[in-house]
């Protein structure tokens, strides 16, 4: 993959605001250089969703035309670039071969060639407030909280893209965690403290669901055990207590009920196993796990309704990992960083902090597509 090209996404999601597909923005300096990074992902290609796959930083051209598209991919391209001959060419050519269309950035009365097909229809709520009148699923973008999403939806959109979900955190300063948050770090506490297994397993068993979900995160695919785990002593025997630890840190990133809760989840994970990828060979392996859940609790604020004060307050973590989720200094806290970049709709802050860690851009491009896989692959 070439060195100048970054991979950015950001989520969509339905009206119920459950993630139905993913953004990506491929920046890249021209169009047959994102089309050779493209081809290159192979198999990292994440394939539980649908992508829409759009460039940043040049406009498309014939070279667009070369591009083998992968299994669930559709090719997002904005409305004013097919204003251009070469470009609506190119994208024709695409869609006759059956690739699906995503239109972005349209505003009312943009003209559009004829005979392209939308599966969805991109616009900004802020500027076009109601239902859009081009065939193909509505889908809201410039929203900034769930307020605005309502808005949006109530107008007509079926659903929208962005981070809007990670806004609004409204927790006063002394507020607590909920009883049953409170018991998940009891039991993550515990572990930590290597406590007797008995005890620990009778502190799982004060909440039969969170012992099911346990079983159930460390039985999928992305842990790759060879065989069923079967109780939580079995657990500790398969995995000790170290990697314990990191499946019952999913638990509490897992135990919200708001109805952002699922969207949040999978960035949050996505963040974990993206600093876990990304930070193995800076870290010895028993940090990796660390890296994870540092990561993965990165948005337990937002999650659990609470200050990260608070949150951290109750629960007994290494120090590094404290540094990064209060934004101090620390050896975690840059890798935080760059997994929030991920997450910006420009390249700027992901590839300053890429080169500053002297990380190579196809390395963080790759470790974001198997972070990605790998928060699809478990089930909230």
């Amino acid at each position: 993959m070439s060195p100048n090209v970054f991979l950015t996404r950001e989520p969509v999601v339905n009206k119920q605001r459950a993630i139905t597909a993913t953004r990506m923005r491929v920046h890249a300096p021209d169009c047959a250089t994102a089309v050779r990074a493209l081809e290159a992902l192979g198999e990292d290609w994440p394939l539980a969703r649908p992508v829409f796959v759009g460039l940043a930083g040049c406009t498309p051209d014939a070279t667009l035309a070369d591009w083998i598209a992968p299994e669930g991919a559709m090719l997002e391209v904005n409305a004013p670039s097919l204003a251009d001959p070469v470009t609506a060419a190119a994208v024709g050519q695409l869609a006759q071969a059956g690739l699906p269309l995503v239109l972005s950035d349209y505003k009312a009365g943009i003209g559009l060639p004829a005979g392209l097909n939308f599966r969805f229809v991109m616009a900004d709520a802020r500027v076009q407030p109601s239902t859009i009148q081009v065939a193909g699923i509505p889908l809201a973008t410039g929203i900034e909280d769930v307020t605005g999403f309502d808005a949006a939806v109530k107008a007509g959109y079926g659903g929208a893209t962005g981070w809007f979900f990670k806004a609004g955190l409204q927790a006063a300063a002394g507020k607590k965690l909920a009883p049953g948050h409170a018991q998940i770090v009891r039991v993550l506490n515990l572990v930590r403290h290597n406590a007797d297994v008995q005890k620990i397993e009778t502190a799982l068993k004060q909440d039969v669901a969170l012992s099911f979900k346990l079983l159930r995160y460390i039985n999928s695919a992305g842990f790759g055990l060879m065989c069923e785990v079967q109780s939580f002593r079995h657990a500790v025997v398969i995995l000790g207590y170290e990697k314990l630890n990191k499946w019952l840190s999913l638990l509490l990133v897992t135990a919200a009920k708001d109805p952002s809760a699922p969207a949040l989840m999978q960035a949050a994970i996505a963040r974990g196993r993206l600093m876990e990828v990304l930070g193995a060979e800076f870290f010895p392996r028993e940090e990796h796990d660390n890296l994870f859940i540092a990561g993965a609790f990165s948005l337990l604020d937002r999650l659990l309704g609470a200050p990260m004060e608070a949150v951290l307050e109750e629960m007994t973590l290494p120090e590094r990992i404290s540094d990064a989720l209060l934004g101090r200094d620390g050896a975690y806290t840059p890798f935080l960083k760059l997994a929030r970049a991920c997450e910006e709709p420009t390249a700027h802050a992901l590839a300053e902090l890429t080169h500053s860690l002297g990380l190579q851009p196809d390395a963080v491009n790759r470790a974001q597509l198997s972070a990605l896989k790998f928060a699809d692959s478990l089930e909230f």
